[in-house]
């Protein structure tokens, strides 16, 4: 075993953003706001991780993994 191999994968890991992540900051975003947001770049500080593979499309989140 390797710890610090496994503790980098780990962090690559925990980088990773998924749709439920992008979902769960625009609700963040709306609460904190009182408005839908337009883009993934309005979410910056609701995520940790990137976003970049998704959008917004209605307000809802749109991208790999999402529900079409």
């Amino acid at each position: 075993m390797n710890p610090a191999k496994l503790e980098a994968r780990a962090q690559v890991v925990a980088d990773q953003a998924n749709c439920r992540t992008v979902e769960t900051a625009i609700v963040g975003y709306v609460m904190n706001n009182g408005v839908a947001p337009t883009s993934v770049r309005q979410l910056g500080d609701y995520v940790s991780g990137d976003i970049s593979r998704y959008r917004i499309v209605g307000g809802k989140p749109a991208g790999p993994g999402c529900q079409a």
